[in-house]
């Protein structure tokens, strides 16, 4: 029984380490199984890895090689345009740089502006009007006096339009229009057949008050200079220089007014040259016919005459200034060289004459009438002027010279040089203590900016300004004799009271007595003289 157990026991021990055999022998198998797959793997991996390098490799290189091909064109693409332009440039040389795009609308003072970007080129548009009302109290000293009336009314002294501005920052120009029914000129020039119709001496004409060209790209000495030509203001006399914009007083003084008309003042053709600094003032023109003249020495109707040549030359300048105070100092010349000639009537002749330092009506109340046998005129004067604070004084005088040699074969023949002189000094007070600043362009002075300009809402009440002037003109010479002139002795005395709004619009208003003294003729003595008073109002707005 036991030897059985023992048998059965040792059957079983056996069969179990061959089934342990075995496993363990399966097991080790499936390792090495396991490490194969994981070998395998890890040499995928590796060749995938190689793969995307190489890949990544290629298109690097092939990008490269793209990027190089383009930057080659793009190189020589700007090789072939920089041989256009250059060839371009060769073919049509440049002066300068390109200027710069664009405009720039502004409106200094305002005064509508366009210019470039760069400001070289510029124009804007200039405006003034002066619309006058007022009224006269006028006694003729006799029955002989003409004329026995002067009527009250208004009058458009000023209104003019235009367009100034410059090229190239050098060029200069201005074309300026009159509309206003008086100007500062001589009288119109209608007829009605051989007649003359509407020639009050110094009446209303109306045309081109600007059209001229300034070259300003020279500044020698250290100063500025200006070359100009065309129909222009001269800034001749320191009244004229002075804008009409400006001035104290409705119109300048008479002096002034007819030493302009022989041969410089307003619608003046003219070429000449100014040279400034802050201190120092000089200029030279020779000058023509006004605009308007009718340029046919042998027209009948109506009456023409040569054209006229003259010249005038005036220095100028501040010997004293500071922040508050300036004196200026000036000399003035004037030369008719060739005066007006007409060959239908064989004449040759020259009248000074003026109003009565107001135009609502033109009449003139002192003339020499046509002068005869005019070879020639000359006129010298002197100015000063200058401000403390608001306190402002200006005055000029002038001598006149009439040659009187021309051979028209009309009487008087031979006769003796004429000699007038007149003068005139003013004063301004601002009550509101603004001062007026010297302008070294035209060696004068400009006008009153008011620094609280008038507002209801911000409370500023504007400038204002009280004047005073005399002035004289003596038209007589040579009394008492055949080839003498009586013009007329004219003393006028203004008093003015000026309201400046803003920078745009001033009211103005005088008060005028004047005393005319004057006889009949050179050798009668018989009193046709007058006096007057008149008080006038100014609206006035410019830009």
């Amino acid at each position: 029984m036991s030897r059985t157990r023992i048998a059965a026991a040792a059957i079983g021990l056996a069969g179990a380490l061959a089934a342990s055999q075995a496993q363990a022998q399966s097991a080790s198998n499936s390792e090495q199984e396991i490490a194969l797959l994981k070998q395998q793997l890890k040499m995928l991996e590796q060749k995938l890895d190689k793969l995307q390098s190489q890949t990544a490799a290629n298109t690097a290189a092939t990008a490269k090689t793209k990027a190089e091909a383009k930057a080659e064109a793009k190189a020589e693409a700007r090789s072939e345009a920089k041989a256009v332009v250059a060839n371009a440039n060769a073919a049509i040389p440049l002066k300068g740089p390109a200027p710069a795009s664009g405009v720039v609308v502004t409106m200094p003072n305002n005064r509508p502006t366009i210019c470039t970007a760069d400001g070289a080129n510029c124009v804007a548009i200039t405006s003034r009007v002066h619309w006058d009302v007022g009224g006269y109290d006028y006694r003729p000293n006799t029955a002989g006096t003409v004329p026995q009336k002067l009527d009250s009314g208004e009058n458009v002294r000023r209104a003019r339009i235009g367009v100034v501005g410059k090229f190239l920052e050098d060029w200069n120009f201005a074309l300026v229009y009159d509309f206003g029914g008086s100007a500062d000129g001589f009288g119109g020039t209608g007829a009605a057949g051989a007649t003359p119709v509407g020639f009050l001496p110094g009446g209303g004409t109306s045309g081109i008050e600007n059209a001229y060209l300034s070259y300003t790209g020279l500044k020698p000495f250290g100063g500025k200079m200006a070359i100009e030509a065309g129909v222009m203001d001269i800034a001749w006399t320191l009244d004229e220089a002075s804008s009409s914009n400006d001035i104290p007083f409705m119109e300048r003084a008479s002096v002034g007014v007819i030493a302009q008309n022989i041969a410089a003042g307003d619608f003046r053709s003219a070429v000449g040259a100014r040279w400034y600094n802050d201190v120092f003032w000089a200029g030279a023109y020779v000058t023509g016919p006004t605009t308007g003249a009718i340029h046919s020495a042998s027209s009948a109707s109506p009456p023409g005459t040569s054209e006229q040549y003259g010249a005038t030359a005036r220095v100028a300048g501040q010997l004293v200034s500071g922040k508050d105070y300036s004196l200026h100092l000036g000399g003035d010349a004037q030369w008719l060289i060739q005066p007006p000639r007409n060959l239908v009537a064989n004449t040759q002749t020259l009248t000074l004459s003026d109003r009565p330092e107001l135009r609502i009506d033109p009449t003139t109340l002192i003339s020499t009438g046509a002068i005869a046998n005019v070879s020639g005129a000359q006129v010298y004067g002197v100015e000063a002027a200058g401000n403390y604070g608001p306190l402002f004084f200006q005055g000029e005088y002038y001598w006149f010279n009439i040659d009187r040699s021309a051979n028209t074969a009309v009487p008087p023949i031979g006769a003796s040089s004429l000699k007038f002189q007149g003068g005139y000094a003013e004063a301004a007070y601002v009550l509101t203590g603004e001062t007026r600043r010297y302008n070294a362009a035209n060696a004068s002075y400009a006008g009153i900016k008011p620094e609280h300009p008038f507002s209801i809402e911000g409370g500023g009440w504007g400038a204002w300004e009280v004047a005073g002037r005399v002035s004289q003109m003596d038209l007589n010479n040579q009394l008492a004799t055949a080839a003498g002139i009586a013009g007329g002795r004219q003393t006028v005395y203004t008093l003015a009271l000026n309201w400046y709004v803003n920078g745009n619009v001033r009211f103005m208003l005088d008060y005028l007595h004047g005393n005319i003294s004057k006889q009949a003729s050179p050798v009668s003595t018989a009193d046709v003289g007058a006096k007057f008073d008149a008080v006038a109002m100014r609206t006035q707005f410019a830009f």
